[in-house]
């Protein structure tokens, strides 16, 4: 039996991401955001998570999303990296996707480029 990878799916634009479930602390709806002078356009700022002080990082903005619209779906996928928390904000999450090992590829040569390598595989699924 092929081993699954639990991954939350979230939405950009219009493709589809995931990020393994055990890096995601949980997910939120958004709330005010304290802006941080001097930060990249991308960092919308901080948010107070039950005491803890949390970064955010505007996933749209990241990946260079020009119609960046604020609804009801947007959430904050609440992950840890490098130790840290940081806040991801994203159009909407989905519920966690089970998917086989085996129908996850490695990523193109190009993704290992560059300081940092964000991009572990790729997979197909269909939704719905």
């Amino acid at each position: 039996m092929a081993k699954e990878l639990h991954i939350v799916g979230f939405r950009i634009g219009r493709e589809a991401f995931g990020v393994p479930i055990a890096l995601v602390h949980e997910i939120v709806r958004v709330p005010e955001i304290t802006s941080v002078p001097d930060s990249p356009d991308f960092v919308q700022g901080v948010i107070n998570l039950r005491g803890k002080i949390v970064s955010v990082v505007d996933l749209r903005r990241r990946f260079g999303e020009t119609d960046i619209k604020t609804t009801k779906k947007n959430r904050i996928l609440v992950t840890e990296v490098a130790g840290k928390l940081v806040g991801l904000i994203v159009d909407s999450a989905s519920e966690v996707l089970k998917i086989p090992e085996t129908d996850i590829e490695l990523p193109p040569n190009v993704f290992e480029e560059g300081e940092h390598n964000y991009v572990n595989g790729v997979a197909s699924f269909r939704d719905g």
